[in-house]
């Protein structure tokens, strides 16, 4: 049976979410916890997207198939039993067999956070600036996001997506106290991109580039011509959107497929 999974996690030890040799990921970690409660010989777990090494996660829903029926109540119970403090789980949802929890999402939202005071509590979860950059100008940049589609300039030089193409619906920074938080929100992000982004507006907020160069720097679709990419103790993958009613008619499919089960 098929469970949606809402996992949150401090990315700061990690190498990103998604499974890898010779390197602890929060997937790893996961799927060990996984085979260990419910006594499996094997886990395959699919996440809604990917993290890269000390980025956190808000929410990522990952799916994965268990051999039984279950009381989500019962599968994050033991689950946070087992795993260790940076990783927990929250909602569990049971889904059909065709769920998928990248296929399906219709939008993600990241978060980058900044800090203009120096604080403890927040070297892991916020990237300090001594100096406030010029939030105006980096919001006047930032509405090219918002008519463009094409982000070669913002992708990794060795990325493996077939293109390069994503629509963007939110990029907005806002002041909280002493933080500056970017909000962006699209139906799919290139590898790395957000970070690159960032990098590039904190530069139009220290008057190295202007709104105009910004856009321009996007449409001609050079990737030397983006900054460098921001700290990733910043970034959160905040939040990862369903079509409306998804789960209702989700868990209708999981109580059909049930009822089949029992049948055999």
């Amino acid at each position: 049976m098929r469970y949606f999974l809402e996992v949150a996690y401090d990315g700061t030890r990690f190498h990103g979410w998604q499974l890898q040799p010779n390197a602890l990921t929060v997937q790893e970690v996961l799927d060990d916890g996984l085979r260990k409660v419910f006594r499996l010989p094997q886990v395959e777990t699919v996440g809604s997207g990917r993290t890269d090494t000390g980025v956190h996660a808000a929410q990522q829903w990952v799916h994965v198939d268990l051999p039984q029926v279950l009381p989500p109540a019962e599968i994050q119970h033991k689950l946070n039993r087992i795993l260790p403090p940076d990783i927990v789980v929250g909602q569990v949802m049971p889904v059909g067999p065709e769920a998928h929890t990248r296929f399906d999402a219709i939008s993600r939202t990241y978060e980058y956070r900044i800090t203009r005071q120096k604080n403890p509590f927040l070297v892991r979860h916020a990237h300090y600036l001594s100096r406030t950059p010029d939030v105006d100008s980096m919001n006047q940049a930032a509405q090219a996001l918002l008519h463009l589609e094409d982000f070669t300039t913002f992708s990794k030089v060795k990325g493996d997506t077939k293109h390069y193409r994503c629509t963007i619906t939110h990029a907005h920074w806002r002041e909280e106290g002493d933080l500056l938080i970017f909000t962006i929100k699209a139906n799919r992000f290139l590898r790395g991109m957000v970070r690159l982004v960032v990098g590039t507006l904190l530069d139009v907020g220290k008057g190295k580039l202007t709104a105009v160069q910004f856009r321009d720097a996007i449409e001609r679709q050079d990737r030397r011509l983006a900054s460098g990419a921001a700290p990733a103790e910043g970034l959160f993958l905040y939040r990862v959107e369903y079509p409306a009613g998804y789960f209702a008619q989700q868990k209708a499919l999981f109580e059909l497929a049930a009822k089949a089960a029992m049948k055999e």
